[in-house]
């Protein structure tokens, strides 16, 4: 499989993700606007779904740029992580449902959230150890790309245990930890434009 293909294919993927997230937004049974009120927390964590969403593509669209080889190996770490945001519609419906307050809705979304980054970093370390030490990818990211990923990690699972004191805490840390990743890295596109061939 071409880089492109799974580039593709891993775009359609989060595409249906993303609606699956949608088509969970049923409306509300009255005409009143106190009846939308209602299911704002609905809203809210419908929101925060989207916008995780939307961060580790934006993310993974900046790491491919840099990527020329792939191979099995890094079919399957980016299968798993396929597997990890697929998860995000029924994490996000659980809490949707009312359950703001409840400890297992918030553990299972903080551990989608958890697995999620997880699997990308493992799909850092692989695409680096496909495209040898003396290639773009390795030469930007290097290891400084790590404390991010790694501390994205140890937030999450810190979000899951968060979840025993005050069950929103996790959703509210997990949304801090975007701001890490909401603009992606930047030498990327500097890279690209100083020298397009690679």
């Amino acid at each position: 499989m071409s880089k492109g293909r799974l580039e593709a294919f891993t775009d359609a993927v989060i595409a249906i993700i993303l609606t699956i997230l949608v088509l969970e937004l049923n409306p509300p049974h009255s005409g009143s606007l106190a009846s939308l009120w209602a299911l704002r927390g609905r809203f809210g964590i419908y929101l925060a779904s989207f916008l995780t969403l939307i961060v580790y593509w934006n993310n993974h669209h900046h790491l491919f740029q840099l990527v020329k080889r792939i191979d099995w190996r890094v079919m399957w770490t980016n299968s798993f992580f396929m597997l990890a945001i697929s998860m995000f519609p029924f994490a996000t419906s659980w809490v949707g449902e009312g359950h703001v307050d409840a400890f297992g809705p918030e553990l299972i979304y903080g551990f989608v959230v958890f697995m999620a980054n997880v699997s990308y970093l493992l799909l850092v370390f692989t695409l680096r150890h496909v495209n040898g030490p003396t290639s773009a990818l390795v030469k930007l990211y290097g290891h400084q790309h790590d404390w991010k990923a790694v501390g994205s990690i140890v937030m999450a699972f810190v979000a899951m245990i968060l979840a025993l004191l005050w069950p929103p805490l996790t959703i509210i840390l997990d949304l801090l930890m975007l701001l890490l990743w909401a603009i992606p890295d930047q030498r990327v596109e500097r890279h690209l434009l100083r020298d397009p061939r690679e």
